[in-house]
């Protein structure tokens, strides 16, 4: 009788493990998840911005939490205000970052 009641304190012991380390790696896979989610929407944010500058293939674009960076080399300062203002009215861009150059003449 006394080893029965061993065998079940430790199946009991090991199923309270068990059970707390699954809750302990609970926020590890929220994390996650909300990285890939963090990460999808930046793939599409950039994806949107692309579309939105077109017509301005030379002006490279990445994202990261909304803040939108574009980078490359543009022919007059008036055509890099426009690829900012256009990168800027796209939904979801909460600032934009330039890294855009003028093309010497």
């Amino acid at each position: 009788m006394t080893n029965t009641k061993l065998i079940a304190s430790v199946l009991a012991a090991a199923s309270l493990s068990f059970g707390s380390a699954a809750f302990a790696a609970e926020p590890q896979q929220d994390a996650a998840m909300a990285g890939a989610a963090a990460a999808a929407g930046d793939s599409a944010l950039t994806a949107k911005v692309k579309a939105a500058l077109a017509d301005q293939k030379q002006i490279g674009v990445s994202a990261n939490q909304g803040i939108v960076t574009l980078t490359g080399s543009v022919p007059t300062t008036d055509e890099g205000t426009k690829a900012i203002q256009a990168a800027s009215a796209v939904e979801g861009v909460k600032e934009v970052k330039s890294e855009l150059t003028v093309a010497s003449k």
